[in-house]
């Protein structure tokens, strides 16, 4: 699966080599900014034509793969990048239930956000 570049118009399903049976399926196409007849799109080549149900699992792992992407770490809070990784929710959950079992006893809990270079710590107290 790669990005390539081609025309706006680019056929999403089109068979590229009939002799070896090469087929072609596209996805994501967007216009680009400073041509608008060109497009940037995803593209996977399959060696059979590919079968509705192939093109749904393909086009849909992608997508899904974009959204826990940007569900890791497409987060910012006041400007700094948060990584929700499983172990980052596990802890941003693990003080909340604390702070409500302890009615705010437990408060103030501060948390590493930024990046390994650049780390920033915030304080909670609500």
């Amino acid at each position: 699966m790669i990005r390539a570049e081609g025309s706006i118009g680019v056929s999403l399903l089109e068979c590229v080599n009939p002799k070896k049976n090469k087929w072609r399926v596209r996805w994501d196409v967007q216009s680009k900014e400073n041509d608008p007849n060109s497009a940037t799109y995803m593209e996977e080549e399959f060696d059979h034509r590919p079968t509705i149900d192939e093109i749904k699992s393909l086009i849909i792992g992608w997508y899904n793969s974009q959204i826990d992407n940007d569900i890791l770490s497409g987060m910012t809070y006041n400007g700094i990048k948060v990584w929700l990784s499983s172990e980052n929710q596990f802890n941003y959950k693990a003080a909340y239930d604390l702070a409500i079992q302890t009615n705010g006893k437990s408060l103030p809990v501060v948390f590493k956000f930024g990046t390994e270079d650049e780390p920033v710590y915030k304080q909670f107290n609500t």
